[in-house]
């Protein structure tokens, strides 16, 4: 379980293909207080450490994983948002992120918006019901307070307002028109969202 609150950009230094892909992040945390087989958020996707040594750590990442989340996310060189699990005594301050995609939003417009940034993001249909304005939504692992929801002929859109303070300590300090976000929901809303489906096959 994660908050979506960033402690840490990580960066591929290597990728290995055996039967899944091995990637060694670099990454600024103590890697002494890691345990093997601890949960780190990579970008929003929970992956367990496989390996590690000074300032790095190794995950595999399967191919299922590859095939749902964002297109290219996992190649050398490339920077990650990292948090490691909740425990319990932590500070609650984003929301409850359990690390598990739930589809790839892009990005379609930038606007600025004083010091801000107000980005828009296009999702897929499926997602339209568990997005609402002022609702929770994590994208590439971070907390975000949805700001408006507008469904289109192909899917929803949502906007977001990333603040300097976000930019400047996760990858989002690089946002570019286009770029795919790994999009998880809010838990509540899955469970509300699965409440109601049940409920509506009973009475149909």
């Amino acid at each position: 379980m994660f908050t979506g609150i960033i402690t840490d950009i990580g960066t591929i230094t290597n990728i290995e293909r055996r039967g899944d892909l091995r990637a060694v992040i670099a990454t600024g945390y103590d890697t002494a207080t890691v345990d093997l087989g601890a949960s780190i958020a990579c970008s929003g996707v929970c992956l367990t450490v496989v390996d590690k040594g000074p300032g790095w750590f190794a995950v595999d990442i399967s191919g299922e994983t590859v095939s749902r989340t964002a297109e290219g996310q996992w190649g050398q060189g490339n920077r990650l948002n990292l948090e490691r699990a909740l425990r319990i005594g932590d500070e609650l301050g984003g929301h409850i992120v359990t690390g598990h995609v739930d589809g790839v939003g892009r990005i379609v417009a930038l606007v600025d918006e004083g010091d801000s940034h107000r980005v828009t993001i296009a999702a897929p249909r499926d997602l339209a019901p568990y997005l609402a304005p002022k609702g929770s939504i994590t994208l590439d692992g971070i907390s975000l307070t949805v700001n408006s929801v507008t469904d289109t002929a192909d899917g929803v859109e949502f906007g977001v307002n990333i603040i300097p303070h976000t930019a400047g300590v996760t990858t989002f300090d690089a946002l570019a028109i286009g770029r795919a976000l790994n999009i998880e929901i809010d838990v509540l809303a899955r469970y509300l969202g699965r409440m109601r489906a049940v409920m509506e096959s009973h009475t149909g």
